[in-house]
């Protein structure tokens, strides 16, 4: 692992100064764009209820929105500003903060989502390293910005792996000029794309997601492939990913009087698949994925390395309507296994089934209703025994800038 890590700390230098040393220390010209040309700002704020028709205040879900059950009824889901720019030929900066962190009972303080910059080894950009945080490119929903994605919540199967998506690393990303460009008329056009994650990506990062400090000397493996083809009318992305690396439980996470590793470091490894059919007019995902990774086993009251398994199906339409767009789609979910960031690697078996649709009445406001049917076991050292079942009605309300 460390090997790795010298590696590639070793080759970036080499291949960025053989790539751009002809423009990388040229001063900029007399009348060059000023800072303020440079810098560009967007973002989006999502406004949530969901409070309607539920039958279960007692089911909840800590990883994907924990206003579930006895939370406030409207609240902020998500407020982000966007700063973002090309600032030389070679190189892009990217820093999102999200105004709408949570924390206990805390609700709307400012936190960073992501703080990187790009550096692109020709003038087409198609060979670029990623340094900071920023997404861990595992999985296509887990890519997808909240901001485009159907299902307000990511599924659990494989955001289980990364609850935020994102880690401190640096990532490598290959794709081709004309991939790129592919990459960037789904998200343009409304077709639910990922964003441009490459081609090709492999990296290094810390393991311990997201603006948490590193708990050991381990860092975290990951490499994906993922291609776009088009066929008539149509495109379809099937992809393949896996990570692996090792975990260090949280001690604040810890129950007292649960049997764990004395230093809580576990093994934390996963390989997924990828298929991806954008809606033009009809279209599905699908993903999957198996691993090891630590969990609860409440026979023994101890925290365990465990198999884990799950995914999902989604099912959508993208019907233009006059002006408008409408997303009517359909998720089935799956996961059996743990949760490394909650308490205890809380053990969780899920089966989910959601019905909604998305609607734009305008390119910058958006209305996303959506009925969960969902049975939940997830149990821990201080709830061994927690079986919750219910449905309720989700709505949000977006507007994007």
């Amino acid at each position: 692992m460390k090997r790795t890590i010298v590696i590639l700390f070793i080759l970036f230098p080499v291949l960025v100064f053989s790539k751009v040393q002809d423009t990388m220390f040229t001063l900029p010209a007399t009348g060059a764009s000023d800072w303020y040309e440079k810098i560009r700002l967007r973002g989006y704020a999502q406004v949530r209820h969901n409070g309607l028709l539920e039958t279960n205040p007692d089911l909840g879900c800590e990883q994907c929105d924990r206003s579930w059950g006895n939370g406030p009824s409207f609240f902020f889901r998500r407020i982000r500003l966007i700063f973002f720019g090309q600032v030389h030929e070679n190189v892009y900066f990217y820093i999102q903060p999200d105004l709408a962190s949570s924390s206990g009972g805390t609700l709307n303080y400012g936190q960073i989502r992501d703080a990187y910059f790009d550096v692109s080894l020709d003038k087409k950009r198609e060979y670029r390293f990623r340094i900071g945080q920023s997404k861990v490119p595992f999985g296509f929903e887990n890519l997808q910005s909240s901001q485009n994605r159907l299902p307000l919540d990511r599924n659990d199967g494989l955001n289980s792996a990364l609850s935020n998506e994102r880690d401190i690393g640096i990532f490598f990303y290959y794709a081709p000029e004309h991939i790129r460009k592919r990459f960037s008329m789904l998200n343009r056009e409304g077709y639910k794309g990922s964003g441009d994650y490459g081609v090709f990506g492999f990296g290094v990062y810390n393991g311990q997601l997201a603006n948490q400090p590193e708990l050991n000397e381990n860092a975290h493996v990951v490499a994906r492939l993922s291609y776009p083809f088009k066929i008539g009318n149509q495109i379809f992305e099937p992809g393949i990913q896996a990570y692996t690396g090792k975990y260090t439980l949280d001690p604040r996470r810890v129950s007292d009087g649960v049997i764990h590793r004395s230093d809580l470091t576990y093994t934390d490894q996963r390989a997924a698949l990828s298929a991806i059919l954008y809606p033009r007019p009809f279209g599905f995902q699908a993903e999957y994925n198996i691993g090891r990774g630590p969990e609860f086993n409440k026979i023994n009251g101890s925290i365990d390395i465990d198999r884990l398994h799950g995914g999902y199906i989604t099912i959508n339409a993208r019907l233009p309507i006059n002006d408008q767009l409408l997303y009517p789609f359909v998720r089935l979910q799956h996961y059996q296994g743990g949760k490394k960031h909650e308490q205890d690697a809380r053990s969780y078996h899920v089966n989910e089934l959601e019905l909604g649709f998305e609607w734009l009445p305008y390119p910058n406001f958006e209305i996303v209703a959506m009925y969960t049917f969902s049975q939940r076991r997830y149990e821990d050292f201080q709830i061994p025994d927690n079986f919750q079942k219910g449905s309720l009605l989700r709505l949000q309300f977006q507007v994007n800038f």
